[in-house]
């Protein structure tokens, strides 16, 4: 494979938000994103943003966004559709424990709190939480706390 361009990792998603632009400020505050692009269309709406998590990115918009298109994406929140997701977003953090605390603190909805997981010595260990964002998309965090073939600290 080639390299990807310089600040972009091989795979990204999309989400979608009923109110992109407070999402973008929630997922900041809560989650420690930081914004690194934000176009903004008629009356505020996002019609593209990014925003990194170390060496990671995603991609927030406004639901129903058309940029060149003729018609609207086919996109909806979770909240529109009963809170059903189509994914699940996993972030490596390097402290699920704190991290999870800040989340908590700053009003993230914590599904399941921080539990190491040993999958065995031929496999590694990791220290995962979940939480839902202020518009029901599932997020999943996780700390590598044993690597292959080393013994739990």
């Amino acid at each position: 494979m080639k390299p990807t361009p310089a600040g972009w990792p091989r795979i990204s998603s999309s989400l979608f938000y009923d109110d992109a632009p407070a999402a973008i400020d929630w997922l900041c505050r809560c989650f420690g994103f930081e914004v690194r692009l934000r176009i903004e269309g008629e009356a505020g709406r996002i019609e593209h943003s990014e925003l990194t998590y170390g060496d990671g990115l995603i991609f927030v918009g406004s639901v129903g966004g058309r940029d060149s298109r003729e018609t609207e994406l086919p996109t909806q929140s979770p909240r529109a559709l009963g809170g059903m997701n189509t994914q699940c977003l996993c972030v490596v953090v390097d402290d699920a424990d704190a991290h999870c605390a800040h989340a908590r603190s700053a009003g993230a909805e914590i599904l399941s709190e921080p539990t190491t997981t040993d999958y065995g010595e031929d496999y590694w260990a990791d220290r995962t939480y979940s939480a839902l964002d202020c518009e029901g998309h599932h997020w999943w965090f996780m700390q590598r706390v044993r690597n292959h073939g080393e013994p739990m600290p």
